[in-house]
């Protein structure tokens, strides 16, 4: 007797996700696309899911210390952003070219990218580092924070901005391992991180046993252990040989030819996210305008966004992966494909996701805080930026795409223009020449995020991307 279909299809789907898992699937420039798809998401999405879940567990933590140790978590993951800035353009860079030597079948190439990437890493994150520790009071107040705020904060602001490279090194790596194609490899880094992250977060903010209380700097305290013991596993993995990438001592060396070619694919993606995260301070340091509650729910919002923009970034970084490789190996065609199907399954996962967000915003937002101005504006935000959900899920694996075929320079112009020239004036306006206050802000980024996603499509189909060489 046969197996009804359904039986076999759930089968079928269940090894393909303990192999996705697993990583004994690296080959993506033949094939089932689907599949493809498939087992490089599975993977990301649970990347991401466990960086989110740690993102809104954190929250859960210091919102029982109190309103300003919520706020000074917002204040200063809007500026370390900005700072992170130049290793986000690395790690789009090191995807990019180790994902395309991979498909070129160099892994001596690919090896060589990843130590130039880790190098460059390492001098930015020690020169943001000094500056975050020595003038971390400075740097809550010229975000606006009021004094009190300064006063109760400032541990939290000086430990993660000079404890940056654990977080930085830990994303970077990981943008190697998922060039490589090994993205459960990248899973697992981060599972270990954030699992370390949960466990340690309410031991160092309320103390246990002979570990003194810290409250929101306990936060970075555990922080900085959990994500510094996942570098230390990733060094293991890429010089241990246990991913596609093995790294010996003797590779170890300056590579200026390969060093200045990352360095020219990353400018792009460094000024895109410089344009990006400015963009987001500055709306950060409006919302400060009207008061901490105000912006402890927009904090606690977008927290809660997180846990759902972090999967979809996860099938966005697939994205980059199959563009990468299959452009390396010569199938410009396969890598369009790729992208269209990824941003069609994206786009019903971030549907289904806004539907929760319209109906439910408050209760969700009401689970991390009971004060009702926090509550209002909190779940007003998730509320209209729900709106354009399935226009972000384009938006993100489109602009993913762009860069995973090293062509950084297009998602720039076109963040430029969505972020800067629109955005902003859009916010400002709204939110302050027209008084709609937090709302304005809210609307001016759903609205950006829109028109975003529409000219990326626009500008993808053009194909100019294919041609680009890294």
């Amino acid at each position: 007797m046969t197996q009804p279909y359904n039986t076999l299809t759930l089968k079928k789907l269940f090894r393909y996700f303990i192999e996705a898992v697993t990583g004994k699937e690296n080959e993506f420039t033949t094939g089932s696309i689907r599949k493809a798809i498939f087992m490089l998401s599975i993977p990301m999405i649970l990347e991401m899911m466990m960086e989110s879940i740690f993102a809104i567990v954190d929250i859960a933590y210091v919102s029982q210390v109190s309103v300003n140790a919520v706020a000074t978590i917002g204040l200063t993951e809007s500026v370390i952003t900005l700072v992170y800035a130049v290793a986000i353009g690395l790690s789009m860079a090191a995807t990019a070219v180790v994902a395309r030597r991979i498909g070129e079948k160099d892994v001596q190439g690919a090896k060589q990218a990843a130590v130039q990437a880790i190098a460059l890493g390492v001098l930015v994150s020690l020169i943001v580092g000094v500056i975050g520790f020595l003038f971390a009071k400075e740097i809550l107040a010229l975000m606006g924070a009021e004094p009190d705020l300064i006063a109760e904060g400032y541990g939290y602001t000086q430990l993660l901005i000079g404890g940056n490279i654990t977080i930085l090194l830990l994303f970077l790596i990981n943008a190697i391992f998922r060039g490589a194609g090994n993205a459960s490899v990248a899973m697992w880094t981060l599972v270990l991180s954030n699992g370390l992250n949960i466990i340690l977060d309410p031991i160092f903010i309320f103390g246990w046993g002979p570990i003194p209380e810290y409250g929101v700097m306990g936060a970075a305290i555990a922080t900085n252990i959990g994500r510094g013991s996942a570098v230390l596993f990733q060094l293991a993995i890429l010089f241990f040989g246990w991913s596609a990438i093995q790294i010996r001592f003797r590779d170890i060396v300056i590579r200026f030819k390969v060093m200045m070619n990352l360095i020219k694919v990353s400018l792009g993606g460094i000024a895109q996210f410089l344009i990006g995260t400015s963009s987001w301070v500055f709306l950060m340091r409006m919302m400060a305008e009207f008061g901490s509650e105000v912006l402890a729910g927009y904090t606690i919002a977008i927290r809660i966004m997180l846990f759902t923009l972090m999967p979809s970034w996860g099938m966005s970084n697939a994205a980059a992966t199959l563009v990468g490789q299959n452009l390396g190996a010569k199938k410009p065609d396969r890598a369009e494909t790729s992208v269209w199907k990824t941003g069609k399954y994206n786009a019903y996962f971030m549907g289904l996701v806004s539907l929760v967000y319209l109906f439910f915003a408050h209760e969700l937002v009401g689970l991390f805080n009971d004060n009702a101005i926090v509550i209002k504006n909190g779940g007003l935000c998730l509320q209209i930026i729900a709106i354009g959900y399935i226009f972000y899920a384009y938006g993100m694996v489109v602009t993913q795409a762009f860069n995973g075929a090293g062509d950084t320079g297009t998602p720039t112009k076109i963040n430029l223009v969505c972020f800067w020239m629109f955005q902003l004036p859009f916010a400002y306006l709204a939110a302050i020449t027209f008084e709609l206050g937090a709302m304005g802000v809210f609307i001016a980024i759903t609205a950006a995020e829109v028109l975003l996603a529409i000219i990326s499509i626009v500008w993808f189909r053009k194909g100019n991307w294919k041609k680009v060489e890294v």
